[in-house]
């Protein structure tokens, strides 16, 4: 009678317990028919929460702060039909071949898309979401702060102060170039043109200058800005503030001849991207002395190396790609990839997308 007694209360346990396993199996299965989505980089977790508390997909990451390895992309995209990415990965043919036809969603966390080619995924029917707006107050405060500090010659005197090159007082010692009174030149006038003037305002600027592909009246009208040719943007600039996306046409657009035209007390600032900017021209203009000064937050390539020449240049500023780098923004540039994904998983509108 004691064994039987045992046995009625196993039953019950042993039943709760295939029950529970079978559940297990049946959830292992219907996760495994998810759609496939890739990550390529370890994210903010905002964007790795709503990924994951949506279980619309089957989350594969290459979990690394570093970037995914190309071999390694290639091979972890295989059958996916998502793609998160970011813009240290080249999307290409090569990696679109390697998806397959079942790729319906590229993501990129950023708000250029130069590392996407367009065509591939229009030729294929790829929706492409990206991560512009939210970046705009980060990018604008950076590009502030990297105009002052190259205008104000702020890291020659941290350098001169460390070591031991802080004298006495002296008049002409360590002197740079105000914002009062002075012309600021923009090239390409956007969200982000458009917030970086709006911060130099109140520094007593005379007077804004803007170049685009195209007069943006109503934009301009807010700051207010001048719409001008870009040679005689570079001519009457005091400081050239570089916002363009870079795209064939401005390409390198940033060469000797626009170097050649500018003030030799002006200020060059480029926080968009690296490519716009012939960098062996700029070199140039700065160890020539044809331009004062220029802070660069973007380079070719990324990172620069140790050796270049530009960073022996005491009249150069090279930050690291930090432009969006505070944690709100990056959260929210995360957020914005991840809802755009599950959008275009589930054939929704993304919050923000690339109309190809």
């Amino acid at each position: 009678m004691g064994i039987l007694r045992h046995l009625r209360w196993l039953k019950p346990l042993l039943a709760s317990k295939f029950h529970i396993c079978c559940n297990s199996q049946a959830a292992e299965v219907a996760r495994q028919q998810l759609p496939r989505i890739y990550v390529t980089r370890r994210i903010p977790p905002e964007g790795a929460k709503i990924l994951r508390q949506a279980g619309l997909c089957h989350i594969e990451q290459w979990d690394s702060d570093d970037p995914v390895p190309r071999s390694e992309l290639l091979k972890k995209v295989a059958g996916i039909q998502g793609l998160y990415c970011l813009l240290t990965e080249t999307i290409d043919a090569e990696v679109l071949d390697a998806a397959g036809s079942s790729l319906r969603v590229v993501s990129t966390m950023s708000v250029g898309y130069d590392h996407v080619s367009l065509d591939e995924l229009k030729k294929r029917g790829i929706r492409l979401g990206y991560t512009p707006d939210v970046l705009t107050e980060a990018a604008a405060e950076l590009t502030v702060a990297l105009l002052l500090a190259t205008s104000r010659r702020l890291m020659e005197a941290v350098d001169e102060a460390k070591s031991g090159g802080w004298g006495s007082w002296k008049p002409l010692w360590m002197c740079g170039y105000g914002l009062t009174g002075s012309t600021v030149g923009i090239l390409g006038l956007g969200r982000i043109g458009k917030a970086v003037a709006t911060r130099l305002k109140p520094f007593g600027v005379k007077k804004f200058l803007y170049t685009n592909s195209a007069p943006r009246p109503e934009m301009a009208a807010a700051i207010p800005a001048e719409f001008v040719p870009l040679e005689e943007l570079a001519r009457c600039s005091d400081f050239i503030i570089v916002c363009c996306a870079l795209t064939p046409g401005t390409k390198g657009i940033c060469n000797s001849r626009m170097f050649s035209q500018m003030k030799d007390t002006a200020i060059f600032i480029n926080t968009s991207r690296g490519g716009v900017v012939n960098q062996d021209d700029l070199y140039q203009a700065l160890a020539n002395g044809r331009i004062a000064a220029a802070g660069l937050d973007v380079t070719v390539p990324e990172p620069l190396p140790t050796d270049h020449p530009l960073f022996k240049l005491k009249n150069c500023v090279i930050l690291p790609h930090i432009a969006s780098a505070t944690w709100s923004t990056r959260n929210a540039m995360a957020v914005l990839a991840a809802n755009n994904l599950l959008a275009g998983l589930t054939g929704d509108a993304m919050e923000k997308e690339v109309f190809l």
